[in-house]
């Protein structure tokens, strides 16, 4: 491994509902961070999102000059740069005409990430390095959702969003100033309600982990002796002294922008802490953008193989009972097709994941119905929540999965014809890959034990193993060598042997 020093420069940009925070880290070699560059700007991008459901123009202005900055900051050092915004630009109707803007100005490429992707990356900032086994519950209330998330080690098992928060709740009943009791049992009511809504039970530890600016605000305030937890019955004491208080009274206590939501997020905080039965909540430093830094490091890294996403994939045919036999064995294939014709495909190892989670999804849209099932697939795919995978890569998976069978990718296409080339050319290889892979287990009955594919003058040889017949199985590979050879530009050539 190169010199610390050397190693690239990784950025995290959270565009929030409260706040926009930029971090410029660089990696070391034992897998932790020395922090370069750190900002904060309360741009407040969710100012009026909850009640007119438009991010007004002057709000859009401030965003785009932060981010100007942001950008600028991330140029001069060079960095790796990526930018995620959650709940306040997910649910405004004009969100992507700013996310456009933002590229258009800035060179950005802002990511409207998914309630359960936001609280995926909370758990890596927040809980990497923990004992493997531990169980682990981990609370995060930002501006415009709460993201409630049980894992295990680091990996989250289960992961919840619930749409309530600080900016929200606040706009909602008008508590930025004083709360009288009437209306702060009404917000009571109402983040308790959302709760029992949207919040499932589960079993999980009674003790959890709060990972946002405003549970560190609300614990700091609550907690006796400068402690970094807070008891339920401490915590309700503290959410009645700051209703009590003048928006005037808050600002000496908290910064300006958080004196004005404080009262919401900790009607929040209690509610949660009530729903769950929860005996403590424990203040923690780290969050969001160390999870985003955590996952670019990740990619910088990974060698091809991300157990994580994969059975995120599998996590979502799951709910679609899908049939996980077969779609495990084409994804096997898919892998071993991948791996040994590198040299011709010439793909990325972050392509690797892609192909995998396509091969194992392919068929779910037999969910709606099997005829034209590959274009119920790349709905259900494009539309699910694959966590571990940004916006982007989950459409890319889902085009993938759709031209598993019958029309070939071709640029005409509608739904190829806008993509930029070099996302058109990733589709079309990983899509001839997988129509080969799933063309090998087309009696659904994993006949085929390995295959062993090699490049040899001019041709790709592919040899299939197997103590059975494959007669179909090869009667149907021989239907994708001509589309085969269109994209790779080599004949194809099958073979099998009994083992």
């Amino acid at each position: 491994m190169r010199p610390a020093r050397q190693q690239r420069i990784l950025g995290a940009i959270d565009v929030g509902t409260n706040a926009v925070r930029l971090e410029l880290a660089r990696p070391l070699p034992d897998g932790s961070f020395e922090m370069i560059h750190s900002e904060r700007d309360p741009v407040r991008p969710g100012e009026g999102v909850f009640k007119t459901g438009r991010i007004p123009r002057e709000v859009e202005d401030r965003l785009l000059s932060t981010l100007r900055r942001y950008a600028a900051l991330a140029r001069r050092h060079r960095a790796l740069v990526r930018a995620v915004a959650t709940s306040a630009i997910r649910e405004a109707k004009n969100g992507p005409d700013v996310v456009e803007r933002v590229r258009r100005d800035t060179g950005l490429q802002l990511e409207v990430v998914s309630g359960k992707e936001e609280a995926r990356l909370i758990c890596l900032g927040v809980l990497r390095g923990r004992p493997p086994h531990q169980r682990n519950l981990l609370v995060d209330i930002g501006g415009g959702s709460t993201e409630v998330a049980l894992a295990i080690g680091e990996r989250p098992s289960a992961l919840h969003s619930i749409a309530i928060g600080s900016v929200r709740l606040t706009e909602t009943f008008d508590s930025s100033g004083r709360v009288d009791p009437k209306r702060l049992e009404l917000m009571r009511t109402f983040a308790a309600e959302a709760l029992e809504k949207s919040l499932p039970p589960f079993p999980h530890p009674r003790h959890a982990l709060g990972s946002s600016g405003t549970i560190g605000a609300v614990v700091d305030f609550a907690a006796e002796n400068g402690e970094r937890h807070v008891s339920l019955k401490r915590l309700r004491k503290a959410v009645k002294a700051l209703a009590a208080m003048r928006l005037e009274e808050r600002r000496r206590v908290f910064d300006a922008r958080r004196a004005e939501i404080v009262v919401a997020g900790a009607v929040v905080l209690e509610a949660v802490m009530a729903h769950l039965r929860l005996e403590t909540v424990a203040a923690v430093e780290t969050g969001l953008r160390n999870g985003i830094l955590v996952d670019l490091l990740r990619r910088l890294r990974r060698n091809g193989t991300d157990a994580s996403t994969g059975e995120a994939a599998r996590a979502l045919g799951r709910r679609f009972a899908f049939d996980e036999a077969h779609g495990g064995q084409v994804a096997r294939l898919a892998l071993r097709l991948f791996d040994d014709l590198a040299g011709v495909h010439r793909l990325p190892a972050s392509a690797r994941p892609l192909l995998e989670a396509a091969a194992l999804l392919h068929d779910v849209g037999n969910a709606v119905s099997y005829s034209k099932h590959h274009k119920h697939t790349y709905y259900l795919v494009a539309n699910g929540d694959i966590p571990g995978f940004s916006d982007q890569e989950r459409q890319t998976v889902a085009l993938v999965a759709r031209y598993h069978r019958r029309t070939a990718p071709a640029r005409e296409r509608p739904d190829l014809k806008e993509l930029p080339e070099a996302s058109f050319r990733l589709v079309r290889k990983l899509a001839a890959l997988l129509r080969l892979a799933d063309s090998f287990d087309r009696s659904h009955h994993q006949p085929v034990a390995d295959i062993r594919a090699a490049a040899v003058s001019g041709a790709v040889r592919v040899t299939l193993r197997s103590r059975h017949h494959v007669e179909l199985e090869l009667w149907d590979a021989g239907r994708e060598t001509a589309l085969f050879r269109q994209v790779f530009g080599r004949r194809l050539e099958l073979a099998a042997s009994r083992r």
